[in-house]
């Protein structure tokens, strides 16, 4: 397990419904999350994808099976704050994961907690700040900003905590185009020259393009799994499970119907452009 951050292991989790019956929102899950990777979750409302995240940090616990973050075994109450401190989460609302009136007060938070000294503390802050390009609002207060500079703060949080892993629940669920493109732009920062782990749920299809691995669910399962060209091909197979695949692949897709010659796996512009010019 070596080069492996997340590995879950025929994982279950069943809950009680209000009718008392036990609800399997996972069933016999597996999955290996290798160390560097950007792995995107995608699947429509009640597929199990979020459920799976919060397993991932041990905020919740499979009712059967295991789930290790880097080597460690996420039932180990010894263990659960290595397990949070490797594997940081960031939530859809950004609003609910800011804690202070200020914005690297709010930072400084987690770190705080940890238990750092004062002076490694801010020196962490501002390099979290620098790297989601959020450093010229420290002194601001966090309600004044924008969803996406919001959420931007809410990762460098996370960052300040330094954690090797970094799982995104739908992070930009809430925001604005605009918003939505300066968290992507973030994450994949964090990814390429960070070295981050990524775990980015989410339900824009457009935003699991760059990733190099897509996992699909469906009723608790995984169901289809690849690289990006590999999981939009099955245009058909997405849409029988309630998914959209990008618009430029919808395009191709629409157009080969119509007997234009084209790839199954084109994902974006420039690739169909390039290619009706032939």
């Amino acid at each position: 397990m070596r080069d492996t951050m997340i590995k879950i292991e025929n994982v279950t989790y069943e809950y009680t419904t209000v009718e008392d019956k036990e609800f399997a929102a996972l069933k016999n899950v597996n999955l290996e999350i290798k160390k560097g990777e950007f792995l995107v979750i995608l699947g429509h409302n009640g597929s199990g994808k979020s459920t799976l995240a919060k397993l991932m940090n041990a905020l919740l616990l499979p009712t059967r099976g295991n789930v290790y973050v880097n080597g460690l075994n996420t039932t180990d109450a010894d263990k659960i704050w290595d397990i949070r401190q490797t594997a940081g989460m960031v939530f859809q609302n950004p609003d609910n994961q800011l804690v202070a009136t200020i914005v690297e007060e709010d930072v400084a938070f987690g770190p705080e907690n940890q238990g750092i000294e004062p002076k490694e503390i801010r020196r962490r802050v501002d390099e979290a700040l620098d790297i989601v390009e959020m450093r010229q609002y420290k002194k601001h207060a966090p309600h004044l900003l924008s969803g996406g500079q919001k959420q931007r703060i809410a990762i460098a949080g996370i960052l300040a905590m330094n954690p090797d892993c970094i799982v995104l629940d739908e992070p930009t669920a809430m925001l604005d185009p605009s918003g939505r493109k300066e968290v992507m732009n973030t994450i994949q920062k964090l990814n390429k020259d960070e070295k981050k782990t990524i775990v980015h749920i989410t339900h824009y299809m457009d935003e699991a393009v760059n990733a190099d691995r897509i996992v699909v669910m469906e009723e608790g399962q995984i169901v289809l799994e690849g690289t990006p060209k590999q999981v939009f091909s099955q245009v058909e197979k997405l849409k029988e499970l309630g998914l959209d695949v990008p618009q430029v692949t919808e395009l191709a897709y629409e157009l080969r119907k119509e007997g234009i010659n084209l790839p199954v796996d084109i994902l974006t512009v420039e690739e169909l452009v390039g290619l009706l010019c032939q």
